[in-house]
């Protein structure tokens, strides 16, 4: 996601928005990475797949399943991986490369925005405080890198 946006100092402002696969690296989160693979999660995967297969072979003949029975036990299966996809961290990166006289230097601000639909309102409000104060919010996610 892309947006070039022009402050009223003259200066051209690029906000770029990429999602990132994992979550960034922070001081908060150090203590909590402990887990160093995905063998639990594997197992417990394994497990329930395994339990699955189980009931389905034990299950009676003359069982009468109802349609919606199928249509929700996907809705569960897709709950969590769907949830996955719609909260990936989003790096967000507004730049200008100064205006023409070198008078305003260039400027990069970088922040984190979490969800999907959350990175398009943020860039909204970006856009619109960079055309309004030629900077981005000191409030919001992103903060000046050097």
């Amino acid at each position: 996601m892309n947006r070039l946006v022009q402050g009223s100092d003259g200066r051209d402002w690029v906000i770029r928005a990429q999602m990132e696969w994992r979550k960034p690296a922070t001081a908060d989160d150090f203590e909590h990475d402990v887990a160093a693979n995905y063998a639990p999660g594997v197992a417990m995967m394994g497990v329930a797949i395994a339990l699955g297969v189980v009931l389905l072979v034990w299950m009676p003949e003359d069982v009468v399943v109802p349609e919606w029975v199928p249509l929700a036990l996907l809705l569960v299966l897709l709950f969590f991986p769907l949830r996955w996809v719609l909260r990936r961290p989003w790096t967000v990166v507004a730049e200008t490369e100064g205006d023409a006289t070198g008078e305003k230097p260039s400027e990069r601000w970088v922040g984190t925005v979490i969800g999907i639909f959350n990175v398009r309102g943020e860039v909204t409000r970006i856009a619109k405080s960079i055309h309004k104060h030629d900077l981005p919010d000191f409030d919001g996610p992103l903060h000046p890198v050097e």
